[in-house]
């Protein structure tokens, strides 16, 4: 169910951060990819077909000491994390709490990353015997009578995996993708989850400017099909201001605006990691208030989506991979106009 934002290690080079080096390394000629992204683009492509041959027990063991090496390092994506993390637990960012569950989640993170490269090796009776999940009548029950659902999620557990649990149930269902750098990055990481089974759309055109998903979307569910987005992260203007945790972000307004525009039921889910297995619960649907202002429903039902996901990750914080900054009080301020 893995959606709009790329993986947060694979994140391209800043534009123009170019470093000294060779010609070749501070101007690609014209076309190629920067060498940052390329060598980021080889080493993905390394992992989705080494990993998959390790055994799972070895597979494990390596990536807990990768998560583990990282987190000592105590690096900008940890320090990042264990601020996140200490607003959902109420303490410091320093408290060996919050320390202690940094490392569980940079161990969750990288599992994930494990699961993704191994995929080919976890079989249909695998992951539907491992899988437990509640709720699920909500999700088949609103199909069956021929209605689209939205499920919307937080960045928790292994999404991907959760998606490929709802196609071998007899769902495949659509998602949006933010086209990543190198663009050989992005086709595989399309290729990879259509092999889940789920349809790719991107948000952006190759050439630039928008790929018209939102249309896209809209018509999958008003032909009775699901729809599965991340939806806890929007810090653009058009982000729906939430309270979360006792302080103020943006979540995405597109569950809510498709479930408005074509009468698909919104279905909030949590993931979490569950022993060798995974956990999801599917939430009962939030309902589109009968009074209002499209923006003032969209509002209403944004909170909803945000309290419920604010339960879940409160019960498994540590299967939170929200390495970014999220909390609007947590962004650095904009320089002013002439300064």
């Amino acid at each position: 169910m893995k959606g709009t934002d790329g993986p947060p290690p694979g994140r391209s080079a800043r534009p123009g951060a170019e470093s000294e080096g060779p010609p070749s390394a501070r101007s690609p000629r014209p076309g190629a990819a920067p060498l940052a992204d390329r060598l980021v683009a080889a080493a993905y492509t390394a992992g989705w077909a080494v990993v998959r041959h390790v055994p799972e027990r070895l597979a494990a063991w390596f990536f807990r000491v990768l998560a583990d090496r990282l987190w000592r390092r105590r690096g900008k994506s940890v320090r990042r994390l264990e601020t996140n993390l200490a607003r959902v637990v109420g303490g410091d960012p320093g408290d060996q709490a919050v320390r202690d569950l940094s490392r569980a989640g940079m161990r969750s993170y990288f599992r994930y990353w494990m699961e993704s490269f191994r995929f080919t090796a976890y079989t249909r009776e695998r992951i539907l015997g491992d899988t437990r999940a509640t709720g699920g009548e909500h999700i088949f029950d609103n199909l069956a009578r021929g209605r689209g659902v939205v499920v919307a999620l937080p960045h928790m557990g292994n999404y991907d995996f959760a998606g490929a649990w709802l196609v071998y149930m007899g769902h495949p269902f659509t998602t949006v993708a933010e086209r990543l750098k190198p663009e050989s990055l992005f086709e595989r990481f399309v290729a990879y989850r259509e092999r889940l089974g789920m349809e790719v759309l991107p948000l952006t055109a190759k050439g630039g400017g928008s790929a018209m998903a939102f249309g896209t979307l809209a018509k999958r569910l008003r032909e009775g099909r699901p729809v599965c987005l991340p939806a806890e992260r929007d810090l653009t203007a058009s982000g729906v201001e939430v309270e979360f945790f006792g302080a103020r972000t943006r979540m995405v307004a597109g569950p809510a605006l498709l479930a408005i525009q074509t009468g698909a039921a919104l279905l909030p889910a949590v993931l979490w990691f569950e022993g060798n297995g995974w956990g999801i619960r599917i939430h009962e649907e939030i309902p589109v208030p009968p009074e209002g202002t499209r923006q003032e429903k969209v509002a209403v039902m944004t909170q909803a989506v945000a309290d419920i996901f604010e339960k879940g990750i409160a019960e498994h914080p540590e299967d939170w991979h929200m390495l970014q900054r999220l909390w609007l009080d947590d962004l650095e301020p904009r320089p002013e106009a002439g300064s």
